[in-house]
């Protein structure tokens, strides 16, 4: 796209509803905008000059105090080779570009927080029914299951888990905590009333058992079997540490996680599991640099990829960013296992019920539908009439449709009601969230077989019995990827998930004082599979570094590639959703081929890549001959047509295929011998740039029944041309961005503000896409600039990180910085709506700004962008702000 070219107002296009702007608040709230930051500087033998100084910390500080920097330290680092700095709190953001001079600094990175970790869904259940079936199906289905049978349990390797704690008193974890138990180790980094916004209190027990996510995870890699279940760990014999990062509430905040992360490492542990993160699309988090560094050492680090699905793509989490770290997409169980319930009055065989153990129901009720009419759209959704009678007695059948169910259930509870029957109004089955109740989903066509029973006047029971009544049914989606699963790439464009796993509808332990068991769903719980799955690696191969190192293309290469669904024909599923594939543990143990590197970037059409290559090795004993194949899969319109924004998900996949051609289509190898493959990857002919249409594949070399790939990813556009800020009013009603005045209505003319108590402006923008530097300056009132989004003007202009002082954009002189910020993630209406920075009367350093008008300039690069090209910029001017204070 050429500098020059204007962007037009898209509102009319937009699928989002508009947001009142009386709902923002007038407080700065932009991710990572803080006085917060986490130090990097080099290891005392890399600063000779400094050397006799002290330790690079203390050098550091010196350093800062010499230069009046006011800051306050509240954690170290030193772990040499992988990361030596300090989390510290700047009196002036704004000094960070005096850090950077410093000797010895290598980067200075804001700290991020990151909300606890919740199951996309969640079902307590309780050991009492020994008729509950085998849960195993994931651990057959990824050939986790031959390694068991072959006694390959993980045994003496070490997982770190970074999460809630474990409740290591549960007896399937070990009941107990230290040398010679299942959780041998650890330590408590927050204490139990950390929040991410008050200073942690650590100790060195990490017991869980206020939260549950991290028992829910530490189950799935190691939970012991002969339970009520009959389900076991991933690695039920690896050794757990639990290192505990999130309080009973609240969030977690890049110091914590990174210091979490470096104890692991000190601790001696093999593998770093992280079910957590945040929306961010960067590599550049602290977390996920140090993460990165930390796999590439020859750990292996296993980080969830988010459950953003439905915020489509461009949105990838970070810690699991890091690029050497394996970002885990999630796939749904291949089983559901569920309960039954008995009909009497009425001839029916039992009906299945959405959960994972019985309800706690007593004896035989009667049921009392709510509506004779099966077809009902809004049952419930209403007060009942007064002359409902006392529901107490019944169990109360309902059909889904219109409201929450808890709005359904909160009307019929007024009438006494305490258990309920919820039948669905279409073809699906899950389970649901029902507050307070007890309240259960039955079939559609279940519930409208009882419904009109009870219309023709036929007095129908159920009961529900507490043992026996197990089953479990087929998962319509099992072994595809969870709807949630966040779609990538990062908006640098790296592979990100990297592979995908079981984490749909997992069964597992969770505290004790919980309830000790439940069914849960998230890329959390893929995470976990997928650290079990590398312990049962290192079981085989041993745990040197270059295992390690070569565990994520070795699981990518071997992995099965998912489609979009069980019907013939469709597509693969995108690898920007499901990464290389589902894994397969088996193959990847005891392959014979290896295959490497396993993702091939082919990069944007501005930095087009397509001649690729990747090698195979034949590591087995016998001669084997290759032949290559090419199957592509779905092609994603990541942006709507006709739009700035990003598809929601499910992101529409497009059959137009990418086209690969090799040097060779057929070669032998010896055993020890290794072979150079050389791919011309062609982008898809007939995709609309405009939906920045995102393509990619498998290149599969097959040898007899053995089958490893290569997985590539492309973008059939320019990432350039993606229109970073919005400037519709599709959010709002009204374009933005837009200064709010001191009523919180957007300013149209000049307006004067004193900027006592209310009466200040606060600037609002949305980023519908991410950037790695966005700016606001103050200029002058009489400034008028041809910006990309007031229209672009392509000339030159320079400021530096963090400049307080005056400086020039496009020619014109800007006279301070009000806030600078790197790597912005883009806004998503689910995450975070917009951006806002409260005005005030004082630049970013601190020093007042005079009284008179004057203008605000926004700037942000666009991705690829050169910082030192304004014509890779976008802009926008304010209307004149008059600071009267």
């Amino acid at each position: 796209m050429k500098a020059a070219l204007s962007l037009a107002l898209l509102g009319a296009t937009s699928v989002w509803a508009a947001h009142d702007l009386s709902g923002v608040k007038r407080v700065t709230n932009v991710p990572g905008l803080s006085n917060k930051f986490i130090v990097e500087v080099a290891a005392a033998s890399d600063i000779p000059s400094k050397r006799a100084l002290g330790t690079p910390h203390e050098v550091l500080y010196r350093s800062l105090r010499e230069r009046k920097i006011g800051f306050s330290v509240h954690q170290e680092y030193d772990v040499p080779d992988i990361f030596v700095g300090a989390a510290v709190t700047l009196t002036d953001a704004e000094s960070v570009a005096d850090i950077l001079k410093t000797e010895g600094v290598l980067a200075i990175r804001p700290i991020h927080s990151y909300a606890r970790p919740v199951p996309v869904s969640s079902k307590q259940c309780a050991p009492g029914d020994a008729g509950v079936p085998d849960s195993e199906s994931t651990h057959l289905a990824s050939g986790v299951a031959k390694l068991h049978a072959m006694g390959i349990t993980g045994k003496g390797v070490k997982i770190g888990i970074l999460d809630t704690g474990i409740d290591y008193t549960h007896p399937s974890l070990g009941a107990g905590f230290g040398a010679g138990f299942k959780v041998a180790g650890g330590y408590d980094l927050v204490g139990d009333a950390y929040t991410g916004a008050n200073d942690p209190v650590p100790d060195s027990d990490p017991l869980d058992q206020c939260a549950g996510h991290g028992t829910h995870v530490a189950g799935i890699i190691g939970c012991n079997p002969g339970n009520p279940f009959n389900i076991s760990g991933v690695a039920y014999d690896a050794t757990l540490y639990a290192y505990r990062i999130f309080g009973c509430a609240g969030s977690v905040n890049d110091d914590v996680i990174v210091d979490a992360l470096l104890k692991g490492v000190k601790d001696g542990v093999d593998i770093l599991s992280l079910s957590l993160g945040g929306p961010s699309g960067w590599t550049e988090g602290t977390g996920s640099v140090v993460a990165s560094r930390i796999a590439k050492s020859g750990r292996i680090v296993t980080i969830a990829a988010g459950n953003e699905g439905s915020s489509g793509s461009w949105y990838t989490s970070s810690p699991g960013n890091g690029l050497d770290v394996i970002s885990v997409a999630s796939a749904d169980n291949t089983v559901i296992p569920l309960q039954s319930l008995t009909v009497e009055g009425a001839t029916h065989a039992p009906i299945v019920y959405y959960s994972a153990l019985p309800l706690k129901v007593n004896g035989t009720l009667p049921l009392y539908a709510v509506s004779n009419d099966t077809a009902v759209v809004d049952d419930a959704c209403n007060p009942l009439p007064a002359s409902t009678p006392d529901l107490s007695k019944f169990v109360v059948l309902i059909r889904r449709g219109t409201c929450s169910f808890v709005s359904k259930l909160d009307n019929v509870a007024k009438f006494g009601a305490q258990t309920f029957l919820i039948y669905d109004n279409g073809a699906g089955f899950a389970g649901i969230e029902v507050g307070k109740y007890k309240a259960v989903m039955i079939q559609a066509e279940d519930g409208v077989f009882l419904g009109k029973q009870l219309a023709a006047g036929t007095a129908v029971s159920v009961s529900f019995p507490q043992t026996g009544g197990a089953t479990e049914i087929p998962a319509p989606t099992g072994g595809l990827v969870s709807d949630f699963t966040t779609y990538g790439p990062t908006n640098d464009f790296y592979f990100k998930p990297a592979i995908t796993a079981y984490g749909g509808n997992i069964l597992s332990t969770i505290p004790v004082p919980l309830g000790s068991w439940a069914l849960e769903s998230g890329t959390s719980m893929a995470t976990p599979f997928m650290a079990g799955s590398a312990a049962l690696l290192f079981s085989v191969k041993g745990k040197s570094a270059s295992v390690g190192r070569a565990a994520r293309a070795l699981f990518e290469s071997t992995s099965m590639p998912i489609s979009t669904s069980h019907t013939d024909g469709g597509p693969y599923q995108t690898a920007t959703q499901q990464g290389t594939g589902l894994v397969n543990v088996y193959d990847a143990v005891f392959a014979t081929t290896v295959l490497s590197p396993a993702e091939l970037i082919v990069n944007d059409t501005a930095h087009f890549a397509g001649r690729q290559k990747f090698n195979v090795k034949n590591t087995g004993r016998k001669v084997k001959t290759y032949t290559l194949s090419h199957v592509p899969a779905g092609t994603a319109l990541t942006v709507t047509a006709g739009s700035i924004f990003p598809a929601k998900g499910p992101v529409p996949l497009s059959t137009d295929y990418a086209s690969v051609s090799f040097n060779q289509n057929k070669f032998t190898l010896f055993p020890g011998q290794t072979h150079t493959v050389v791919a011309t990857i062609k982008p898809p002919t007939g995709a609309d740039p405009k939906t920045f249409p995102v393509y990619s594949g498998f290149i599969y070399a097959t040898s007899g029944a053995e089958r490893v790939h290569a997985t590539y990813l492309g973008l059939a556009a320019s990432l350039k041309d993606k229109q970073v800020v919005d400037n519709t009013d599709a959010m709002f009603g009204v374009r933005i961005p837009v200064v709010l005045d001191a009523t919180g209505a957007p300013q149209g003319a000049a307006a004067n503000y004193t900027f006592v108590g209310q009466d200040s402006p606060v600037l609002l923008w949305r980023q519908a896409f991410g950037s790695a530097a966005v700016r606001l300056d103050l200029v002058s009132a009489n400034t008028t600039l041809k910006g990309s989004l007031n229209a672009r003007a392509p000339l030159l202009f320079s400021f530096g990180h963090g400049h307080d002082g005056g400086g020039s954009f496009a020619k014109v002189p800007t006279l301070g910085a009000l806030v600078s910020m790197e790597y912005l993630p883009r806004n998503d209406e689910a995450q975070s709506l917009q951006n806002t920075v409260a005005i005030s009367n004082t630049y970013a350093n601190g020093t007042k700004i005079p009284n008179g008008a004057y203008k605000v300039l926004l700037r942000a690069l666009k991705v690829t962008g050169d910082p030192k090209n304004a014509a890779d910029y976008e802009s926008w001017l304010s209307p004149v702000i008059g600071f009267a204070a």
